[in-house]
């Protein structure tokens, strides 16, 4: 489902919902929301990103690393 040059989720740094640091807080609200809703941050660089949702799906961008598509 992925394209484009993102890294694996696991190098993932920073909580792609909220973009604060993944080692430091409790993100559990993060990810109830993460199970319907597209990611608002990059997760490598924190960077807000660019996101369209349709009725079919969404598209995350990031200009530093890619896009991610749901």
């Amino acid at each position: 489902m992925r394209r484009g040059t993102v890294p694996a989720v696991t190098d993932h740094v920073y909580c792609d919902r909220c973009g604060d640091d993944l080692p430091t807080g409790d993100h559990a609200a993060c990810r109830t929301a993460r199970e319907l809703e597209p990611p608002r941050f990059c997760g490598h660089c924190r960077r807000r990103m660019v996101v369209q949702v349709t009725p079919l799906g969404w598209t995350a961008r990031c200009v530093e690393h890619g896009t991610i598509t749901s």
